[in-house]
């Protein structure tokens, strides 16, 4: 199956695959719990016949007591060892499915994730997975016991009294008709609640970023109404999903608690000798009691499914929304062409890039990087600079050309490095996780945060906020420098390394180009700024997508 032609339907199949042993075996249990239970139903009614009907005494049947009690515990152990199968398989089946998420996200790239909410991704990747636990936990399982154990039932009924035997075989299929049509709209409105919950997130996520921007306009009071607006409607959703799930269930238990009814009327009127049609007239107290107890088994586990139906319609609307990332072709590069000569990291050939939502924004662009440039682009904005950075990063694929591009150590800084909640040490190590204490101390000072370092009473160990939070500007940018250092990266790219910088930092920034240019480090920059293109040796300018060679005065 190709990944275009994922469905909801086909990926949970698969899911389940993973695990068929785990689960056919939970499966297996609960239909040996299921007989267990019909032995003891038998047993008891025919206990009931021996006491009541030949005066047998407790103890002639004490060998028979013995048996049933047998029964009881071993059917707790299966209902017990079905239980926690299923729930290990269906843990392992969501472990499985949030990895393949994980690598769906970095499969598609950085590009791709920034045209999408982080607080909607973070819902998909944790919210509607956990919702596939009841699916393969109890609905998956219960489907393979409905499948076996009440032909079972109908069996041991059909020896005692067919006529009861064809009224359950006619009532049977009325609880999964009725399951269908009602699994048909509980899908669509769950569908419709994981959407909302996904943009309540992203919406929440979003406010609470832009808080001190949302406070300085004076907009905090509509942001809450929004907010506001958002939850309520998520709960009215949520309150059509339980409605539904509840009349559902009051349905179900209606028509089944008929056909029980049907069953003990007919039991009732043969015993007294008011019917005398078929297998009535011989009724007796063992095999009507018998009979009467196991029409209540027969449709115990239809009734158990209906129950877990509604956690198939969950997993079917958290599936739906899953495989639309999953479907999603990837921008990133994949397939490597490296340049034949050594001395030459890229070779950009006619490349152009265009999206589906903006048509070109790059190329055709022709472009040789050899090792040791320090190359500078500008341009005005819109012009694709960020978009040719990607594409040497591999971030992208071009639409039409050729790229060859080797395979060297890679550093990244842009206007917004991507600093990450946690200690100063955990973000330097970020670049590199083997670093020892005097390497990262090396670096930082080589950044010019030995001040700050020697301010901060935990050191390194100094926890910062997700984005640089306790950290100013500045300071962000040069603990994203001390990462460049500490990497030892021989192509390093920058997006705008220099903007909304003070002055200090910007030559900060600028004496860190000069020093990596100095060690025959590969750099290419995005910039508008003067001291940064005069620190190049390449200039060119990018407008319309197209590149030309700007003569370089020293």
């Amino acid at each position: 199956m190709t990944e275009q032609s994922l469905t909801a339907r086909s990926w949970l199949k698969t899911l389940a695959t993973l695990e068929r042993r785990r689960l056919y075996l939970a499966a297996f249990l609960g239909v040996l719990a299921g007989v267990q239970t019909v032995i003891i139903v038998v047993g008891v009614a025919w206990l009931v016949e021996q006491l009541v009907v030949f005066h047998q005494t407790p103890h002639q049947l004490v060998s028979v007591l013995a048996l049933l009690a047998l029964c009881v515990i071993g059917r707790g152990i299966c209902q017990w060892g079905q239980e926690i199968i299923s729930l290990e398989a269906s843990l392992r089946i969501r472990r499985y499915a949030r990895r393949q998420m994980l690598d769906k996200f970095w499969a598609l790239g950085p590009v791709w994730l920034a045209y999408h909410q982080s607080g909607a991704l973070a819902t998909q990747a944790v919210e509607n997975i956990e919702a596939l636990d009841g699916y393969f936990s109890r609905f998956y399982t219960q489907l393979r016991i409905v499948s076996l154990l009440p032909l079972l039932i109908l069996c041991v009924v059909l020896k005692l009294d067919y006529l009861v035997a064809i009224f359950l075989l006619i009532s049977a299929p009325i609880i999964p008709l009725f399951m269908a049509l009602v699994g048909m709209g509980a899908e669509r409105v769950n569908r419709d609640q994981f959407a909302a919950v996904a943009r309540l997130s992203a919406h929440f996520l979003d406010r609470v970023r832009g808080m001190a921007t949302l406070q300085l306009f004076g907009r905090t009071q509509s942001a809450h109404k929004d907010v506001w607006w958002a939850t309520d409607d998520y709960r009215q959703l949520s309150m059509r999903t339980l409605r539904l799930a509840f009349l559902s269930s009051a349905v179900l238990e209606f028509f089944a608690s008929v056909a029980i009814a049907v069953v003990a009327m007919y039991v009732g009127f043969g015993l007294l000798g008011y019917i005398d049609y078929g297998p009535a007239a011989s009724l007796t107290l063992f095999s009507g009691l018998a009979v009467l107890l196991l029409a209540p088994e027969f449709f115990q586990p239809l009734r158990t499914l209906s129950q877990h139906y509604h956690d198939r319609a969950t997993a079917l609307g958290a599936a739906e929304s899953l495989v639309t990332i999953l479907n999603e072709s990837s921008i990133q590069r994949h397939a490597v062409i490296e340049p034949s000569n050594e001395s030459i990291i890229a070779v950009l050939k006619d490349v152009s890039v265009e999206y589906a939502t903006r048509g070109q924004v790059l190329g055709p662009v022709n472009l040789t990087v050899q090792k040791g440039d320090i190359i500078a682009i500008s341009g005005p904005s819109g012009s694709g600079k960020s978009t040719l950075l990607a594409l040497l990063a591999g971030f992208l694929s071009p639409s039409n050309g050729v790229l060859e591009l080797m395979s060297p150590r890679y550093a990244w800084l842009d206007q917004q490095p991507a600093l990450l909640h946690g200690s100063l040490a955990d973000n330097l190590r970020l670049a590199n996780p083997e670093a020892d204490t005097a390497a990262m101390q090396w670096a930082l000072d080589q950044a010019g945060l030995e001040a700050l370092l020697s301010q901060l009473p935990d050191g390194m160990e100094t926890l910062i906020g997700e984005r640089g939070i306790g950290l100013s500007g500045g300071q962000a940018q040069r603990l994203a420098l001390a990462r460049i250092y500490l990497s030892e990266a021989n192509f390093i790219l920058l997006d705008e390394p220099t903007a909304s910088l003070d002055r200090d930092t910007e030559k900060v920034v600028v004496r860190a180009m000069l020093e990596w240019a100095a060690q025959g480090r590969t750099l290419i920059m995005a910039t508008h700024h003067p001291a940064a293109i005069s620190a190049a040796k390449r200039h060119l300018d990018l407008r319309a997508g197209r590149l030309e060679e700007v003569r370089h005065e020293a």
